[in-house]
């Protein structure tokens, strides 16, 4: 899709439908795409990242739109799939930040409550507040709790709760003891699911494109630095990408040396054809929308009314009987775990709402 324009990029796309703004006081383009809508309103955070070419932005939202059809519907809640990228030529700060914001919420206003918002990759809950200033349809603010929430560390449980159920179906036992993980990305979400596989006695392996912030974290937490470049090729028994994703491809799945691939990045398969390439390496992949769904999962919850926070936290840890499920039905299948949760989400969209 290399070099492709909007139209091209967009035939080939099954979604609902997307909103394309340029907004010219700052340059920024606006792709807000909306996948889905069986279970509920279109639902997914707001990136703001810096493009080579603004169509990279667009190919971003469109994917992780369909991403968060199948999250919510792997996790049977009311939402659908969207997603927002402001495409921004710079960074932003102060009004310029803040103008852009507001015109977005105003954007948001527009869709009346077919589409609604939180933080995401370049954006923060203070951003979510400046938005929430102009527009009702953010998730994560509105005085739902006492303040804004960070989704990173209900994301680093779901994950550390997936990997549990990862080594318990493969191993027999989630004890961590012996056993060591390598986190690629230490940032808001790999660096509290580092400390909590330090803390339950995991050997800790962290990699990070800031080469010092892997350095500073492996000291506190007492593990070791991999460099970047040589992840794929390091020993590990759980590989658990948290940065960018794309990580597993036909270039890199030949060289894994671990036992289960678990982690927190969205869309770590390069390829449809990349779960197929796992499974017969003997590899056991925890699919991404499935494990990554803690952040969002609070987020809703407190949305829909769930104010108890011990109960938010154990609904995200659900996710490790979710993924223990869909781990033995593709065991009982002889598949990869990916087309477990496929079929899954296919059944959850078949049969719609629950009433």
């Amino acid at each position: 899709m290399k070099g492709a324009g909007f139209l091209q990029i967009l035939e080939g796309w099954d979604g609902i439908g997307v909103v394309v703004r340029h907004d010219q006081p700052t340059g920024t383009w606006i792709f807000v795409a909306l996948h889905d809508d069986t279970l509920g309103p279109a639902t997914g955070g707001c990136r703001m990242k810096v493009y080579e070419r603004p169509e990279d932005g667009l190919v971003d939202a469109l994917r992780l739109a369909e991403g968060m059809t199948y999250k919510w519907a792997a996790m049977d809640f009311p939402f659908g799939g969207g997603k927002t990228v402001l495409a921004i030529p710079h960074e932003l700060e102060g009004d310029e930040r803040r103008g852009l914001l507001h015109r977005f919420g105003d954007l948001l206003n527009s869709l009346g409550g077919r589409y609604g918002t939180g933080a995401d990759l370049g954006t923060t809950t203070r951003d979510m507040q400046t938005i929430a200033e102009v527009s009702e349809y953010v998730i994560g603010v509105h005085g739902r709790t006492e303040g804004p929430m960070d989704p990173s560390p209900y994301t680093a449980l779901g994950v550390f709760e997936g990997i549990r159920a990862a080594l318990r179906h493969r191993f027999g036992s989630d004890d961590f003891g012996g056993r060591s993980v390598l986190v690629e990305g230490v940032g808001a979400v790999g660096e509290p699911l580092a400390e909590r596989i330090a803390a339950a006695g995991g050997d800790l392996q962290v990699a990070d494109l800031d080469a010092d912030r892997a350095a500073a974290v492996a000291s506190r937490l007492g593990g070791s630095v991999v460099p970047l470049s040589a992840v794929s090729r390091t020993e590990c028994t759980v590989y658990a990408p948290c940065a960018v994703g794309a990580t597993l491809s036909p270039d890199t799945i030949p060289e894994l040396r671990c036992s289960i691939v678990a982690g927190a990045a969205n869309n770590q398969l390069s390829g449809p054809s990349d779960a197929a390439a796992l499974h017969e390496r003997g590899i056991l992949y925890a699919p991404d929308y499935v494990i990554n769904g803690g952040g969002a999962m609070a987020f809703t919850s407190i949305y829909l009314g769930v104010n108890d926070l011990n109960e938010v936290e154990r609904r995200v840890r659900s996710i490790g009987e979710k993924l223990a499920r869909i781990f033995a039905e593709a065991a009982d299948r002889g598949s990869s775990p990916v087309v477990a949760a496929q079929a899954h989400v296919a059944r959850v969209l078949q049969r719609g709402p629950e009433s």
